[in-house]
């Protein structure tokens, strides 16, 4: 049979305070949704549906590039009713997994256990919890076997002391809930229309209900900031459990944030406070400074990133340094030995072997040769207003400091620019480039006194 997947998003999540749909909340750099989203996709369904009401257009804008059904749910009257919606999408010969958009921690395996475990019928994934208020209830029978479900404001007081609780995730054929889901009733406290109510009706028909138990944590469900703080701790544990599990030292596991793909060679050092997103290669014996953030990118073996520093979309090769407190902009690019010191800001910039900038620049636009040295305060002058512009400088210049730089322009191999100079000319091999005022020295200058006023 295949494997069709149903994600519920349809609700507002008035606990998360926001106007931001519950399920487009950030977890470790992702919506929510998109943590289910692919997880799902890692069981190779034939086809993932997601049921969408409040903020609709933005939950499909934030999941654009997903291959999806979106199926929506005009009035959120509960989750047999948001299944209801998807069933007339779904082959009748299909199992359907029905899954949580804002249940982000649930794992492949226990997923796919609990698919093997249905086989043709019917699982439903429960856990045991020390406090299950607000949960329902699995009950079962003398014999252990699945009974039904009882939501908790429906429970009886000796009901709502059992602490295995139902998670909301199952799978069953399609058959079964086109059978069993229309005739399912909102006769209850909350007034919805509850899917677990197809499990009794299975029971009653003498079908087996099988069960698998999960973890509390990966059942999480988030609902409100707490929760999210709570799910982005797991996370972060997690993730820094398996980056130590590599060699990587962390100096505090607690205090990294790893929000995507991050990959590391032998002997990485990460302090304090480090955020890492997206794709990130860290190679050999790379050390990363405290508070910095690095996204998209990928620094070469033996480079030291200094604290404070920020780094997109770059690419850096080896024994490289950089900050404190640089801004590596998308676009860069550092050969070897390079060198960008403290509040250097680059952006679409190449910088080769063992040129530097030390101290207080911005380098944008610009191809810089190997064994330059750019002085502190230089600028490029990028943009005209309209477009970007291009500087060149070729090998073992040297720019001093304070210098603007007008692009397009280009400093040739082994030029000279003064400091303080303004430059819009092109500087040949081996010339002086000198842009400033002379100076003017004034005879007898009095330095001005403040007024008596008393």
């Amino acid at each position: 049979m295949e494997l069709e997947v149903v994600i519920l998003a349809a609700g507002r999540g008035a606990r998360m305070q926001s106007d931001l749909p519950k399920v487009l909340h950030p977890l470790a750099g992702q919506p929510l949704i998109r943590h289910v989203l692919n997880t799902a996709a890692l069981l190779n369904p034939s086809t993932l549906h997601v049921v969408v009401g409040h903020g609709a257009e933005e939950v499909k804008s934030a999941c654009a590039d997903i291959p999806v059904n979106w199926v929506f749910q005009k009035e959120q009257l509960g989750t047999g009713h948001a299944v209801l919606q998807a069933l007339p999408q779904i082959n009748s010969a299909s199992r359907v997994l029905v899954l949580y958009g804002d249940v982000p921690l649930i794992s492949e395996e226990t997923l796919r256990q609990l698919i093997d475990k249905a086989g043709n019928g019917t699982a439903v994934l429960t856990a045991n919890i020390d406090r299950p208020t607000g949960y329902g209830r699995v009950i079962r029978d003398e014999s252990g076997c699945f009974e039904r479900i009882v939501e908790d404001k429906d429970a009886t007081p000796r009901e709502r002391e059992v602490d295995e609780i139902n998670t909301g995730v199952l799978v069953a054929s399609a058959d079964y809930l086109n059978t069993y889901l229309p005739s399912v009733t909102s006769d209850n406290e909350q007034g919805e229309y509850y899917l677990p109510d197809i499990l009794s009706q299975l029971v009653k028909d003498k079908q087996q209900i099988f069960t698998v138990s999960a973890s509390p944590q990966e059942i999480l469900g988030i609902n409100d900031k707490v929760q999210l703080a709570h799910a982005e701790s797991i996370i972060r544990a997690a993730r820094a459990r398996a980056l130590m599990d590599l060699g990587v030292t962390l100096i505090d596991p607690s205090r990294v944030d790893i929000r995507g793909d991050v990959k590391c060679g032998s002997d990485v050092v990460i302090d304090i406070n480090v955020i890492l997103e997206g794709h990130v290669v860290l190679d050999d014996k790379v050390n990363v400074g405290a508070n910095s953030c690095i996204s998209d990118s990928t620094i070469g073996a033996g480079t030291v990133v200094h604290p404070m520093s920020t780094i997109e979309g770059a690419t850096i090769e080896t024994s490289c340094s950089i900050g404190p407190f640089a801004r590596i902009r998308p676009g860069t690019k550092l050969s070897r030995d390079a060198k960008i010191g403290n509040f250097v800001e680059t952006k679409n910039t190449s910088i080769g072997k063992a040129s530097k900038a030390s101290h207080l620049s911005y380098l944008g636009d610009a191809k810089i040769g190997s064994s330059s040295n750019i002085g502190a305060g230089t600028i490029t002058c990028n943009y005209d207003g309209v477009e970007k512009h291009i500087t060149e400088i070729g090998d073992n210049a040297f720019v001093g400091s304070n210098s603007t730089l007008v692009a397009p322009l280009k400093i040739s191999d082994e030029a000279f620019v003064s400091a303080g100079s303004t430059v819009t000319k092109d500087v040949a091999k081996k010339e002086l480039a000198v842009g400033r005022s002379p100076q003017r020295n004034v005879i007898g200058w009095k330095r001005p006194q403040k007024k008596n006023l008393s």
